[in-house]
């Protein structure tokens, strides 16, 4: 990418942010934070668990972001008899040549989007897990490379638990967060139904914003973004809390404070800056760590959610000043 002088990488990554949420914002309407979210999972390398009522635009969103970014895109359908090789593919007998051929499977995509991840039996959601976890597929013996970017976004409907088949903790903390669309406002869902009559077609043409290669040097922007030593403290204090609740019965793994520690670098990014502050890491702790903890049963009946109990602890954990933040500029 060009240099403009005076202008730095971060300052560019944050001007590209910026256009790829105004351009998925034409079809999504209203939901920026949620959008800057899925964004930051996206620089970050990481995977989107979305789990929220049918109808609010979590496939579209999905889908609009792989056009602006130009990624290649495919979308399963999780069902009870869905198999494992539907999933990753399968070796396929040629009559012709008298030899297996593999053939591959939707998870050989760059955004691939799995719908009602919830629906699908244990063995198909463990095919998943080994390449949200590796970056790669292991079919007959034989382990293949996904391309990178790899990244999945899946969904879940929470109020049904009728042929479901929940996902355990081990598959619930490959994602880096969790997160849920929400209702649109009124002003927002009539602004959605003025947009669609004035444009009498379902379909909306997204522009390119950016494309893997910019996306990879996006996320290696933030790969550079400086934590300072009680900016690190204050996450691992934050994680530390859900461990020690009353409340809890599994607290956020290890692998919750690797996730602030990448979203907060990737919020930094896009903001312009250089360094993480304070507030990069409270933006993103809810749907950070929230899915990664197990709320005794005995609670469960006070109606207390996971989300509840992780905004309890910004409360109470001590953040740094700003100051602390910073980094020493020669």
């Amino acid at each position: 990418m060009s240099r403009d002088e005076g202008v730095t990488e971060y300052q560019r990554a944050a001007a590209l942010a910026d256009s790829v949420m105004d351009e998925v914002e034409r079809v999504v309407i209203g939901k920026r934070a949620v959008l800057e979210l899925v964004l930051l999972a996206l620089i970050s390398d990481g995977h989107v668990l979305i789990e929220d009522l049918p109808g609010l635009a979590k496939t579209l969103m999905a889908r609009s972001f792989a056009d602006v970014i130009k990624l290649r895109f495919a979308r399963i359908q999780f069902t009870p008899d869905l198999m494992p090789s539907d999933v990753t593919g399968a070796a396929i007998y040629d009559q012709r040549s008298g030899e297996f051929t593999f053939r591959p499977g939707p998870v050989f995509a760059n955004l691939l989007l799995g719908d009602e991840i919830n629906r699908a039996p244990a063995k198909t959601q463990a095919a998943l897990l080994e390449a949200m976890a590796e970056r790669q597929v292991t079919v007959e013996g034989t382990t293949r490379q996904l391309e990178r970017p790899f990244l999945v976004i899946a969904t879940q409907n929470p109020i049904e638990a009728e042929g479901t088949y929940p996902l355990p903790e081990a598959q619930l903390d490959r994602f880096m967060m969790r997160i849920s669309v929400g209702h649109p406002e009124r002003d927002q869902e009539i602004e959605m139904l003025e947009r669609r009559a004035a444009r009498r077609t379902d379909d909306v043409t997204l522009k390119q914003v950016l494309d893997p290669v910019k996306l990879r040097w996006m996320q290696g922007v933030a790969e550079t973004v400086f934590i300072s030593p009680d900016i690190s403290a204050y996450m691992v204090d934050l994680v530390r809390a859900t461990r020690s609740s009353p409340l809890v019965q599994v607290g956020a793994s290890p692998r919750g404070s690797l996730a602030l520690l990448k979203l907060a670098r990737s919020r930094a990014t896009i903001s312009g800056r250089d360094f993480v502050i304070p507030e990069d890491v409270k933006a993103v702790a809810v749907p950070a760590l929230a899915h990664r903890i197990i709320l005794k049963p005995e609670v469960w009946v006070q109606r207390v959610r996971t989300d509840d109990l992780v905004r309890r602890v910004l409360d109470t954990v001590p953040a740094p000043s700003a100051h602390q933040a910073e980094p020493q500029r020669s």
